[in-house]
């Protein structure tokens, strides 16, 4: 008989965590999801013989490492890792304090990161794993006003997931990184999206990007998170699953549109680019 698959799931209590927690509960997999409210968790999800709630504070690896432990020691092992968690920030690069930058790197990079760091050992020893990075179309297009922090977060998660896959394919273990465009869940709510403590007034650009993500687009965002959770679940069945992997009709337009522009840039400058070589 298939070994059945141990999910480890980050920011499970809402949003795209809690809708893969859901869906695999359902179908009988075993699921370790974490939360930094418990009691929020448990709520939403119910009780189940296959799920482990597990309250844990990301930018501890203490907390990280325990969490991890706890799923080994519960299922016996751990096989699909899925960094969800994170927070998203809109405000203009001059306008947010060091603080309020280093922060949003702390959750959405280095929280991450100590996932990524505790449950290698477990993945390496089984000789396989799958490693999910949630990351966001903002992790490959930055052009949006407001938006330079957390952009840059999730383009350093695209990075490093491109060099883990390429660290940890010896072992016999996938890295996928998930960029999903805009979805309904609660992502642009007052409780994940972080505005700036000190707004500046001359940036008219910055807080038209905020007003519109807050009272425009939030409940009207064309993607259904159900599907997008499905869709992640799937690829974990493949041999060779996707390294990237965007959700979304417009992540995948707004993809097309950020390639075009640089093979356009690059054909443009190109006669300036070679001409730097050393000459034989």
């Amino acid at each position: 008989m298939k070994q059945q698959k141990v999910w480890f799931v980050t920011g499970a209590s809402k949003g795209f965590g809690l809708s893969i927690v859901k869906q695999l509960l359902a179908k009988g997999v075993p699921v370790a999801a974490t939360t930094r409210n418990l009691a929020e968790l448990n709520k939403a999800v119910g009780e189940d013989d296959n799920f482990l709630p597990l309250a844990v504070d990301l930018t501890s690896e203490k907390s990280v490492e325990d969490a991890i432990a706890a799923t080994v020691n519960k299922f016996g092992r751990v096989d699909v890792v899925v960094n969800n968690a994170g927070y998203g920030l809109v405000g203009g690069l001059e306008e947010l304090s060091d603080a309020e930058g280093r922060q949003n790197f702390d959750v959405n990079v280095f929280g991450l990161l100590n996932v990524v760091r505790k449950a290698l050992p477990y993945l390496r020893t089984q000789g396989s794993g799958h490693i999910i990075n949630f990351s966001s179309i903002g992790g490959l297009v930055g052009d949006f006003p407001g938006f330079g922090i957390y952009c840059a977060t999730k383009f350093a998660v695209n990075g490093l997931t491109e060099a883990l896959a390429t660290e940890v394919k010896p072992f016999g273990i996938h890295a996928t990184i998930v960029s999903p465009g805009y979805f309904r869940t609660n992502f642009l709510a007052s409780d994940s999206l972080v505005i700036p403590k000190h707004p500046i007034d001359a940036y008219a650009n910055v807080r038209e990007s905020q007003r519109a993500h807050q009272q425009s687009i939030d409940g009207n965002q064309p993607g259904d998170p159900e599907k997008a959770a499905a869709a992640v679940i799937k690829i974990t069945d493949v041999e060779n699953p996707p390294l990237h992997f965007f959700l979304g009709t417009d992540a995948y337009e707004l993809a097309g549109k950020k390639l075009d522009a640089l093979r356009n840039e690059l054909e443009t400058w190109k006669e300036l680019t070679v001409s730097t070589a050393i000459e034989a």
